[in-house]
């Protein structure tokens, strides 16, 4: 032990016995008070003789409390010397119950889970798809949502600069059931290298830059895109294909689609080639479990595919 923790002890102890001495002191002054105030002296005027009258009818009298009033204050001293005594509140000292705030919350949380297990259990195991067709299922996966994936992806799940609409087709990491279950169970981890220097500085991300715009159809400065062309087919095709239709295994986006995760003006794009970007996805099974999962998952499924999951339902009900 070095002399840090020492004194991080000793200032421990001195603060604990700081507040038993201030509750003590407290608890042992309510008592002298109320002995105190309640005692008759030698010479004090009688209950109804002070001397004190106004408006010639109005007289002040110095009754003392009545007895039973007095000892419900007693009462109430020896119910706080047994609190202290069951229940921490006297500095460090644990009380002899050993109840603690963390106990109670553990027990309150088991409670709550077995609740939420039952309300779970009809879920277990399910496909998202087959979940979907669930309106009280989508209520809860709603709900999760809100708590869970909400703070990224917006309250509506349409997403923001950096974060992934959820409401419509286009799904980098790929958007079967499957592929959803497994993005929102395991996260994901996306990457896209800085590549300035192997362009051979600014003048070569430009010109790759252009060639992306070209593939979208735009038009554009035809010796910048050809010479864009070269180095795309040489560093960027690996994840994101000849044609820039991206490579869903490796979450690469399509790069001619008008969707773009982090903007798609011609800086923001350069930028995003120069200094490369990452883009992580948290595991939520470790943090909701896997049937929360799964009902978060079936709800950010029917975002994109409740039409096609009604109509299904439907049928099926026919």
């Amino acid at each position: 032990m070095n002399a840090d923790t020492m004194n991080a002890g000793s200032m421990s102890a001195g603060w604990s016995w700081y507040i038993i001495a201030v509750v003590v002191l407290n608890v042992v002054g309510c008592l002298w008070l109320i002995w105190w105030t309640a005692k008759r002296r030698p010479g004090d005027p009688g209950p109804t003789d002070t001397s004190h009258v106004w408006d010639e009818n109005l007289t002040e009298y110095n009754k003392p409390l009545p007895k039973w009033w007095n000892n419900l204050f007693y009462m109430t001293i020896i119910f706080t010397v047994g609190y202290l005594a069951w229940f921490p509140g006297l500095g460090a000292f644990a009380g002899y119950s050993g109840w603690t705030s963390a106990k109670e919350h553990d027990a309150d949380k088991a409670d709550q889970d077995k609740k939420l297990a039952v309300a779970f259990a009809p879920y277990e195991g399910k496909a998202i798809d087959v979940i979907a067709k669930d309106e009280k299922a989508l209520k809860l996966g709603k709900s999760i949502f809100s708590n869970n994936c909400a703070t990224c992806h917006g309250s509506s799940a349409q997403g923001a600069v950096g974060y992934p609409n959820l409401t419509d087709n286009i799904w980098h990491w790929g958007g079967e059931p499957d592929q959803i279950l497994e993005t929102v169970l395991n996260g994901r981890q996306a990457a896209m290298p800085a590549w300035e220097s192997a362009l051979g500085g600014k003048q070569g991300v430009t010109e790759v830059a252009v060639y992306l715009q070209s593939m979208r159809g735009e038009k554009v400065d035809t010796s910048l895109a050809n010479a864009g062309k070269g180095k795309y087919e040489t560093i960027c095709v690996s994840c994101h294909g000849p044609e820039g239709k991206g490579m869903q295994a490796l979450g690469a986006p399509d790069l001619t689609d008008d969707y773009w995760l982090y903007g798609e003006d011609s800086h923001i794009v350069e930028t995003s080639i120069a200094q490369g970007r990452n883009g992580q996805m948290p595991a939520h099974l470790p943090l909701i479990g896997e049937t929360r999962v799964r009902l978060a998952a079936a709800y950010v499924w029917s975002l994109s595919h409740g039409k096609t999951a009604q109509a299904e339902s439907a049928t099926v009900k026919q």
